[in-house]
Parts: structure tokens; sequence; C-alpha cells
């Protein structure tokens, strides 16, 4: 799983010292810096099936919001990549509606500015290699459909504490 990240408040905006490591010192308006992310150990938190069978790294882009994730998978049931698509779009329409999203728009990042889901499906930039291994590639905003999860969180909570 590698993330492509937009830079955050903790990056530094010009060269200088960080107590991460060296690249994380550098001026993230000026760079691609690769870097950890936590991303992949919380999915094994959400999905204890999944938990301890995903690595994933970070780059850190100089752009101001939106980010993108790609995964690339192999699946132990063959599927075509249309199979997989299909099942996307279903799970996107079905019980993820508002939550995972499904397009074949021809997308960049600055496209899903203010999305309230939480992972937007790009089916045009998603490959397969054969029909047990395939590359997914989702946006997301990365400040406004966290936020957005966040308020859901709440809302649960007041209606389960009445």
């Amino acid at each position: 799983m590698t993330t492509v990240h937009s830079i955050t408040a903790t990056q530094k905006t010009v060269d200088g010292p960080s107590m991460k490591d060296w690249r994380g010192g550098r001026a993230a308006s000026f760079n691609i810096i690769p870097s950890s992310t936590g991303a992949a150990k919380a999915v094994g938190k959400v999905l204890p099936s999944l938990n301890g069978k995903l690595t994933g790294m970070s780059f850190r882009v100089p752009t101001v919001d939106v980010s993108v994730v790609d995964l690339t998978v192999r699946i132990e049931k063959p599927a075509t990549y249309e199979q997989v698509k299909a099942a996307i779009k279903e799970e996107s329409e079905g019980k993820l509606k508002g939550i995972l999203g499904y397009t074949e728009d021809d997308v960049v990042s600055t496209d899903f500015v203010g999305d309230n889901r939480s992972s937007i499906f790009d089916a045009k930039a998603g490959i397969a290699l054969n029909d047990n291994f395939i590359k997914l590639v989702s946006w997301y905003d990365n400040e406004w459909g966290y936020s957005t999860r966040v308020v859901d969180l709440i809302a649960h909570i007041h209606k389960t504490c009445q």
C-alpha cells in the first residue's frame, strides 16, 4: 500500500532539523518526501482478518489537500479487473453509499476537495497484471473526508447514549 499524501501542518516549510528523520526536515512545498504511514496498521485494526498482511509507505507531495492510495493486492479467488470494479461499484451504491465512492471520470486530486466520502475508487487508474494480482487506486480528501467520519462517530455516540 502506497499513499501519496498532501502536506500536513507537521511538515517543515523550509529545510530544518526534524526529530523524526532527515527527510522529514526537508521543505514540504518543494519536495516529494518518502515517509512512513500508519495506514496499513490501521486497516489491520479495523479489519482484523487483514492484520499483519499489509505493509505501506507514503510519499508526501506539495499539494495542500487530497491524497490517493495505490493498493496492490494478490487475491486468492481469481477475478478480472472488470469483476472487481463491478463489486466495488455495487458496494458504493449499496451499504457503503456515502462512504465509498466510484468514478470512471478522468479525475485529478482537486476534483475531490470537499468530498465527504472516505474513499473514491478510480476505476480508470487501476490495472490488473492477471486475475490474481491487481492494483487499485482510490482518492480521499484527507481533511474533509476524515472530519466527516468524526462527525458521523459523534452522531453515533449521541444516538446510542439516548
